[in-house]
């Protein structure tokens, strides 16, 4: 059939029942009518009796669509494999990446793979994350692959693989910068690399990409940035930053090491300097100065006026419960013989 200058339907060849064509569209009508047991039997008849026919990937996508009609998804994609890696040239090769899209969605979203054919208990993780990446790399810049990139980030953020999910949103924005859905690519961007820090005895760099981020977001779309609260969730990791420099004066004063431990106090009161942990530095500083060598002392900030603005304090006034231990002293050098014994 093709359309006439009215738009309507004329008939300009019959198909002669027993070709190819007439064979590949009796398993078509059969699915369409509901008759997918049918339509696979065609199907199957069609590529044993003619396994070099150019309409192989259309019998191929017919008989992957009646087993997954039958409910037998995982079983369908073997045919669908078969179009995307050797037909990718075929004018179904489309239409079987979006049957693929369709089965990886309902693997990601929890869909178990059945076991012996029966009842559904296996997991599909793997599966849904194959699927989801194949789509993007044979189909780059697509709509199918931009629905499976954001597909994909997703599903490592609802598992909780904040890493992986930070990746795989990092990579939807450069590659998709005009979706419709970048700016929740963004916010679970940050998100992400936020809730993959997982404490001051951690490495703090998804952090400092998270601030990064939202100070982007701020300059870019203020408004969007105002409304998800951009300047609460950056007050909340600049004090995540902080504690970690001072976890990090923390180790260094148990392995001896006070001139390490002002070195992070100093960073940490320079670049925090109104946080919670600058204020619990302020109040070991003067125990771990004790320790250090003069040089140290008189090119350290002015710990004294922090003191006393912040805590209202003097100097000498700190009482002694809130005093640290302090790790014992390293023993003296033994001479080398000695050593040796």
């Amino acid at each position: 059939y093709t359309l006439d200058t009215l738009d309507r339907w004329q008939k300009v060849a019959d198909v002669d029942p027993a070709s190819e064509e007439a064979q590949l569209l009796a398993a078509r009508r059969a699915l369409l009518n509901g008759e997918a047991s049918r339509a696979k039997n065609l199907a199957n008849a069609f590529i044993e009796r003619y396994p070099l026919s150019r309409y192989r990937p259309d019998a191929l996508l017919v008989r992957g669509d009646a087993t997954l009609a039958e409910g037998d998804e995982y079983e369908a994609l073997f045919d669908y494999e078969e179009i995307a890696r050797r037909y990718a040239g075929s004018e179904v090769f489309i239409h079987t990446l979006a049957r693929e899209l369709g089965i990886a969605t309902a693997y990601a979203k929890g869909l178990k793979k059945r076991m012996l054919g029966t009842i559904r208990i296996l997991d599909s993780s793997e599966e849904a994350q194959e699927l989801l990446i194949r789509i993007q790399e044979r189909l780059p810049g697509s709509e199918l692959a931009e629905r499976a990139g954001m597909e994909l980030s997703d599903y490592y953020f609802n598992r909780r693989e904040m890493m992986m999910a930070a990746e795989s949103y990092r990579l939807f924005i450069e590659n998709y910068p005009r979706s419709s859905q970048i700016n929740k690519a963004r916010l679970r961007l940050i998100y992400a690399y936020i809730a993959g820090f997982r404490g001051p005895e951690y490495d703090a760099s998804g952090l400092l990409e998270a601030r990064a981020k939202l100070r982007a977001l701020q300059a870019l779309q203020p408004g969007l940035a105002q409304q998800v609260g951009a300047a609460a969730i950056l007050s909340r990791s600049e004090e995540s930053e902080a504690a970690k420099f001072l976890s990090t004066a923390s180790w260094y004063l148990e392995v001896n090491d006070p001139i390490s431990a002002e070195q992070s106090i100093r960073r940490l009161v320079q670049r925090h300097p109104t946080s919670i942990a600058t204020l619990e530095a302020l109040r070991i500083i003067p125990d771990i100065l004790k320790l250090g060598p003069e040089s140290v002392v008189k090119n350290a900030p002015d710990y004294r006026a922090m003191r006393k603005s912040l805590l209202k304090v003097e100097w000498d006034q700190m009482p002694a419960a809130e005093t640290i231990p302090m790790p014992p002293a390293a023993p003296a050098a033994q001479p080398v013989a000695d050593a040796a014994k």
